[in-house]
């Protein structure tokens, strides 16, 4: 029998991590399923899906934290099988605005009053092609339930875009 576990881990981007990550795993019976990896600020993180005979999740945790001497931090965390609400609708939010504090929260907390379910968020901060303004871009993948007033969310979400200046689009796929 398999169990699932998460392998999160950041270090110094260079070449050659995702193959030492890799090959520890590998040589621990691990088999890697699913991944997002990405540079931020000069280091490379990730969150890897793994499954592994059972019992040898500490096996795998001890082998991987001997990376640490090269400057890679990693953490074994077990995967909780939840099955995701059948009948949520799925949405998608894109924003874009000029850059400020606080806009991942008031985002993130009018999702969370509607008991939206952030399932992938991706964002950046990039200059504009004419002004050179620093924009805040991000697009959420989120899952809603089936009794939230989509309308009542969308409304709630404009006074955010109103009040920040920013452009947000929210689309049911």
């Amino acid at each position: 029998m398999e169990t699932s576990y998460i392998v999160t881990f950041i270090g110094d981007d260079r070449p050659g991590l995702v193959e030492q990550l890799s090959r520890v795993i590998e040589e621990n019976q691990g088999n890697w399923h699913e991944s997002q990896l990405s540079r931020l600020g000069g280091k490379f993180a990730g969150l890897v899906l793994v499954s592994l005979p059972q019992g040898i999740g500490e096996q795998l945790e001890l082998a991987l934290q001997k990376l640490s001497s090269q400057g890679i931090s990693v953490r074994v965390t077990p995967a909780i099988s939840g099955a995701a609400i059948a009948s949520a609708r799925k949405i998608v939010l894109t924003i874009i605005g000029p850059d400020r504090p606080g806009i991942v929260r008031e985002i993130s907390q009018a999702l969370s009053s509607h008991q939206v379910n952030v399932v992938e968020m991706d964002s950046q901060v990039s200059s504009a092609p004419m002004s050179a303004e620093m924009l805040f871009q991000a697009r959420i993948d989120a899952e809603i339930p089936p009794n939230t007033n989509i309308d009542d969310l969308s409304d709630m979400l404009d006074d955010i875009a109103n009040q920040m200046t920013l452009d947000i689009s929210l689309e049911s796929t």
